[in-house]
């Protein structure tokens, strides 16, 4: 759907998780009726800039992949006969989508439910990706593989495998007992969605637009059924924070600007704003958790005009509080070098020193001891941890970063 009109796209990324709940609810068979969506979609996009948005588009939608997914599963020998006696019985409404053109529309709680199935923990965190850009994003394939860099073919074996996975699980949310722990599952999905889109790890792209923007839609999705969860309105607060200085981050040629060098006028001042008030939000929603965290640290930065305005004890305070509730590597070096703005360079390194084993190789170590390494005046020794970080890294604007940091070092 790449080449959509943006209006006609937005409508189709609303409504593809819930034309798919409906299907599922009514015939079971999700990997049948993703594949059927995903043709509705596409027919969509093709007819509707040029014959005009039909008056009811979920409706349409239902009833063009529900007749693609009869057509599947008329052709499936092994189910012919159930089909034939299912025919005969009226399905129970509790398990019926309801017809094309009705005003009662499908539960938006079913997107909710797909996300839980897509985030499944018998997938991979790869094919709980992909399947969760595809099958909730309403993304095709092809997308999906040209934001990951890696072949259609390659992609496609990815989702196909993870539909198999989850063939046969029921399309229910999961239960009191368990269900915490796969929302933590799904938003570290979405985190990771996010991630990729905001900084891609590899290749020649600083920036993937289209995936933070995804990530950023499929929150707003979640926080709308869950408003009064401070996890998800975290997340939210600390995409839009994060992605407000997107605007700032790379210079012309595509080049990396790190935050201390970004022009901060270029910042989207309204989602800071947004997202400031996010964090106040989810911060007042029970204990703070990692997500409530990253963003007040976030909202920190952008509330700071100057760089040598932001407050750092502040932040400092804020790491500590989450590296003792989750003891992450990467967030132990973000406080790493909030030790070292407050302390200075020499207390930074070593608290980097701590990390050396656990982040053996990571090129994100290397560059963190490099930076601290020139402040501290240990030229030789930054130029070589600058390069370190150059060759370690996959992504082309960070590598090229790294070398011009280390050529300019004199001494």
């Amino acid at each position: 759907m790449a080449d959509a009109d943006p209006v006609v796209e937005e409508l189709l990324r609303l409504h593809a998780p819930q034309v798919l709940g409906a299907l599922v609810r009514r015939y079971g068979h999700f990997d049948q009726a993703e594949d059927s969506v995903q043709e509705a979609l596409i027919a969509a996009a093709r007819q509707w800039p040029a014959e005009g948005v039909p008056a009811n588009p979920r409706g349409w939608l239902i009833r063009v992949a529900a007749r693609r997914l009869v057509d599947l599963l008329r052709a499936d020998e092994a189910r012919r006969r159930r089909e034939e006696n299912a025919a005969h019985l009226a399905p129970r409404d509790t398990r019926t989508a309801p017809a094309p053109g009705e005003d009662r529309a499908p539960s938006d709680d079913d997107t909710l439910t797909l996300l839980f199935l897509c985030c499944h923990p018998g997938l991979t965190p790869a094919a709980q990706i992909a399947l969760t850009l595809r099958a909730v994003g309403g993304l095709t394939t092809a997308e999906i593989a040209r934001a990951h860099l890696v072949p259609e073919a390659t992609m496609a074996q990815r989702i196909s495998r993870a539909k198999q996975k989850v063939r046969g699980v029921p399309f229910v949310p999961p239960g009191p007992q368990d269900r915490d722990r796969r929302l933590a599952a799904v938003l570290e999905v979405l985190y990771l969605i996010f991630n990729e889109g905001y900084t891609a790890s590899s290749g020649d792209r600083l920036h993937r637009a289209d995936l933070a923007r995804e990530a950023i839609r499929l929150t707003r999705r979640v926080r709308l059924l869950l408003p009064r969860e401070g996890a998800v309105t975290g997340l939210l607060a600390l995409m839009l924070l994060t992605e407000a200085r997107g605007p700032a981050r790379s210079g012309p040629d595509g080049e990396l600007i790190p935050l201390d060098e970004q022009d901060r006028t270029l910042w989207d001042r309204t989602a800071v704003a947004e997202g400031t008030a996010l964090v106040e939000e989810a911060l007042g929603q029970g204990p703070a958790g990692v997500y409530q965290l990253q963003a007040a640290v976030a909202a920190l930065h952008d509330e700071a005009g100057r760089p040598e305005e932001t407050d750092w004890p502040q932040i400092l305070a804020l790491y500590d509080l989450l590296v003792a509730i989750a003891p992450e590597p990467m967030a132990e070096l973000g406080r790493t070098v909030a030790v070292a703005r407050v302390r200075g360079p020499e207390a930074g390194l070593a608290e980097a020193d701590r990390l050396a084993d656990r982040l053996a190789g990571h090129h994100r170590l290397d560059a963190v001891r490099a930076h601290l390494l020139e402040e501290a005046g240990r030229p030789a020794e930054a130029r070589a941890a600058y390069e370190r970080a150059a060759e370690a890294t996959l992504s082309g604007p960070e590598a090229d970063y790294l070398r011009r940091r280390a050529a300019r070092i004199v001494g």
